[in-house]
């Protein structure tokens, strides 16, 4: 968290929107047409560094520090493995990733530490209370997977300003997506980087907007009833069936719409400069099991925990055994790298217990490919994806369990309903302590529902500017690919997005209540991970 006082330049701030973002776009494009794309890199980085600063310029040392610091590293283990010296170039990467891994690991886990000790031995070793610098889970990430690439001889030739670039660039220093050097050496190397060109700041505000709007009318507004139901929990207040599965599902919710807000918006911001960054959501809650749904929630985590953990711990390679324990491992890290907390190990642990039961699931079960199976699947799914989010939003086991608890604490009445299959279910735990339903759950539900259809029915940011390649890594798919019911009732032509008038009111309507809903300034959730 920022030290008192401390104040954070957010994409959904004024500050941003109306000041930061318009006159760097303007010195960028000017910069460009002047002197060519070398300035526009050096003035970006230095504008990244001004963005992170405002918010703790105690740590922008910190932040040229470890690059610097990567930078060097690399360019030794490049020497080396040129040299065919394999000894030192395992030496150095080995030396870059514990480097890396100790600072992340000092500021985010040194009071963890601490009270996992202290616990466990009974001592009572004081708190540091470190503030957490902005962004280092993932710019962390980011150096290793371009150290390990750079021991690979798959790094492109590059100097330390672009370096910079790549590790610094404002859009995505904060919370991703992360990207992968690849994806930008490839962008600065070519002679129209950064040239001004009307398309990239069309697409690219009309991205930033819908990321806003999804931000600010749908996610802050699901906040309150996501406070009130784990407030309860924590108050150590009984909850019913339905008001735990109402905070849960609320948070799933805005846990989704902030982030793949935020990634929108980094998106679409880092396009009005000419640079594409990858995708990070594929509308994950209309995923047909837990793989599919790694496959569509925060892409780039997924790449990297698949590409430089479980790749290198032997993925699939050594037998069925062997997979499910590297599923576990790496799923458990994962959800350790979300937070220094054991709240993020149970997230991480669930959905390598997931992704086991679905891998075998997959063995043992032939598919069945219909509409109703693939709803069903939908509908467990996202279910189970509420489920482990519940420690992923608790502050304590504690909060955690009285979620839990409520989650299978049925109303009195449904006891006498279920009959046998009542008390069958009171075998297994579930309880009929709770309270009636009553007509705000009937509105719950009518919500519910209507939150599903939007999910699985209306097209995402990717399919609705599919036409125009809003991402690096966009291909084909996004383009065919189309939610059926609305390809049946309107067409695909009349929804997407085109440099049209209809367009241009639609993004224009939603960024406008988007700006009437910016009442207050919001944190982004995954600034504290």
């Amino acid at each position: 968290m920022p030290t008192k006082g401390a104040v954070r330049v957010l994409f959904n701030d004024p500050l941003f929107l109306f000041v930061f973002l318009p006159i760097t776009l303007a010195l960028a494009i000017v910069l460009r047409r002047i002197a060519g794309a070398r300035p526009v890199l050096g003035m970006l980085v230095l504008a990244s560094v001004v963005f992170y600063g405002w918010w703790n310029p105690l740590y922008v040392p910190l932040l040229a520090a470890v690059a610097m610091v990567t930078f060097w590293i690399a360019r030794r283990i490049s020497a080396a493995r040129k040299a065919q010296d394999h000894v030192r170039t395992k030496a150095y990467l080995v030396g870059g990733i514990v480097f890396c891994l100790s600072v992340l690991a000092y500021f985010k886990y040194t009071d963890f530490a601490i009270a996992t000790v202290n616990v466990a031995l009974g001592e009572s070793i004081p708190y540091q209370h470190i503030v957490l610098p902005l962004g280092i889970s993932f710019f962390t990430f980011q150096k290793i997977a371009y150290l390990v690439d750079a021991s690979r001889g798959e790094v492109e030739k590059h100097d330390f300003l672009e370096f910079c670039f790549f590790v610094m660039f404002f859009p995505q220093l904060i919370a991703g997506p992360i990207v992968h050097h690849r994806e930008i050496f490839s962008q600065t190397h070519t002679p129209h980087a950064f040239a001004p060109r009307l398309e990239n700041l069309t697409i690219g505000l009309s991205i930033f907007l819908i990321g806003l709007f999804k931000k600010v009318v749908i996610a802050d507004r699901l906040a309150p009833t996501v406070a009130a139901t784990f407030g309860a929990a924590a108050t150590g207040e009984p909850l019913s069936f339905v008001e735990a599965w109402t905070g849960a599902g609320a948070y799933s919710l805005q846990l989704y719409f902030d982030f793949s807000g935020y990634s929108d918006m980094a998106i679409g911001a880092a396009r009005m400069f000419g640079i594409k960054l990858p995708l990070n959501f594929d509308s994950p809650y209309q995923a047909t099991g837990i793989i599919d749904f790694w496959r569509r929630w925060h892409m780039t985590l997924s790449r990297f925990l698949r590409d430089y953990l479980y790749i290198p711990l032997g993925g699939s390679r050594r037998g069925a055994v062997r997979r499910y324990i590297n599923l576990m491992l790496t799923m458990t890290i994962g959800g350790l790298w979300h937070g220094a907390s054991w709240n993020f190990v149970l997230w991480g642990f669930l959905h390598g217990v997931y992704l086991v039961i679905n891998h075998a699931w997959r063995h043992f079960v032939a598919p069945i490919n219909t509409w109703w199976s693939r709803s069903i699947s939908r509908l467990v799914t996202f279910a189970a994806v509420i489920i482990a989010f519940v420690p992923f939003r608790a502050p304590t086991m504690e909060v955690t369990l009285a979620m839990y608890a409520g989650m299978v604490n049925l109303p009195r009445s449904a006891a006498d309903q279920l009959g046998v299959l009542g008390i069958a279910l009171q075998r297994l735990g579930v309880r009929f302590e709770g309270r009636p339903l009553a007509s705000a759950d009937w509105e719950f539900l009518a919500w519910a529902i209507g939150f599903i259809a939007i999910l699985w029915f209306v097209p995402n940011t990717q399919q609705f500017m599919a036409w125009f390649r809003p991402a690096f890594d966009h291909d084909r798919k996004y383009a065919e690919r189309w939610p059926p019911l609305l390809e049946g009732l309107l067409g695909q032509t009349r929804l997407r997005w085109r440099p049209r008038a209809a367009s241009a009111v639609l993004v224009g309507v939603m960024a406008a209540i988007a700006g009437l809903s910016l009442t207050r300034v919001s944190e982004f959730l995954y600034f504290d991970f």
